[in-house]
């Protein structure tokens, strides 16, 4: 089962030139700089838009091909925008309801208790839509959403409208959406750490077309793809050289509250991370940035640093005249970490090269 999406739509002097084929399962992200035809793309599939030539599928669902075009409120979707578009004049819950009644002919894929529950809303379903804020408006607007049972939830740029403290309580419950539903999600957002956090899948745009896709870990640490300098880094208040992160999937396994750390499972180990504010058993992701892994030709016998992994070079790509990035494996999971040229030509590190990884540091993408 798969989302198919091709479209060939002439809009001006822009042309959206996509053929795109996706998972049904998980959050699909689509990444790219402003005016790269991110939202152009979302609005065909909800057929807000119509494109002649395209087509768009999700599983056996056809909703548009050349012999068909089923208009916007005949399709399974729920459709999320950068500003919440709910209802001044009705109350939070009525808002919710409206989106219910669109799913009167459809099979429920998920409870409205649930729903509620999922985001957190349960206290705001008596308030007026003018008493919330940016970042409430955009829950109960997913909620709505959702309440249409749909086959498919469509976000754009959901957080662009809010400040940085309203994105940090809303992205938990994204994040929710990813790990409780069964519900596809294809986000979109030129904001390559919310990407990192919520993405399954990563769908890179640039100029209506896609210039790649692949799963989240690989895509983000390909050296050809310059991720990081298109939304110009992870971090805010960079300067100089762009962020360079890995992600790495884990599971916690263990905690210590004597020493303030916690045990994670990975595809390569086990990681210890100075943190406690997790639960046995969450999943979670790792952020590790690649000026905080150093690398030797041997273990360490006694040293500060607790994530010490044996690992393989893969790829080595000069970012500067004095400096180099490496992309690496430890085990299944893949890994970037920058070094000086210098070191690296005093370690003659190759591709093939055996080495021994130190992390400094990560932290939990959320």
């Amino acid at each position: 089962m798969s989302i198919q999406a091709r479209f060939h739509h002439q809009l001006g002097d822009f042309l959206l030139d996509v053929d795109l084929n996706l998972p049904d399962v998980g959050i699909s992200v689509i990444y790219g700089p402003s005016g790269c035809g991110k939202t152009t793309l979302l609005r065909l599939i909800a057929g807000l838009d119509r494109c002649d030539t395209g087509s768009f599928s999700i599983g056996q669902s056809c909703w548009q091909d050349k012999s068909l075009f089923m208009p916007t409120h005949e399709r399974a979707l729920g459709y999320v925008f950068q500003e919440a578009s709910l209802f001044p004049h009705l109350s939070v819950s009525d808002n919710i309801y409206y989106g219910l009644k669109r799913s009167a002919k459809r099979s429920q894929v998920v409870s409205l208790d649930n729903i509620i529950q999922l985001l957190g809303i349960s206290e705001l379903l008596g308030r007026q839509i003018q008493t919330l804020s940016g970042g409430e408006r955009q829950r109960v607007a997913i909620a709505r959403a959702l309440a249409a049972q749909p086959e498919l939830l469509l976000m754009d740029e959901p957080l662009a409208a809010i400040d940085t403290q309203r994105k940090l309580e809303i992205l938990p419950y994204l994040q929710k959406l990813h790990s409780q539903l069964q519900i596809p999600v294809i986000y979109v957002t030129h904001s390559l750490s919310e990407a990192a956090q919520l993405a399954d899948q990563l769908v890179v745009m640039g100029k209506g077309r896609i210039t790649a896709v692949g799963n989240i870990s690989e895509m983000l640490t390909r050296l050809d793809l310059g991720l990081s300098e298109i939304s110009g880094g992870l971090s805010s208040g960079l300067s100089g050289q762009s962020e360079q992160i890995s992600m790495i999937p884990a599971q916690v396994t263990s905690i210590d509250q004597t020493y303030g750390t916690s045990l994670l499972a990975f595809a390569g180990g086990q990681f210890t991370l100075a943190s406690t504010a997790m639960n046995i058993g969450d999943d979670v992701r790792l952020q590790i940035r690649a000026d905080d892994v150093s690398l030797n030709l041997e273990q360490a016998k006694s040293s500060s640093i607790l994530n010490i992994f044996p690992a393989e070079v893969l790829e080595i790509v000069a970012e500067t005249s004095s400096q180099v990035l490496i992309k690496l494996t430890i085990g299944e999971s893949l890994l970037l970490s920058r070094i000086s040229l210098k070191s690296a030509t005093l370690l003659h590190l190759k591709v093939g090269s055996l080495v021994f990884v130190q992390i400094k540091s990560a932290a939990l993408l959320n």
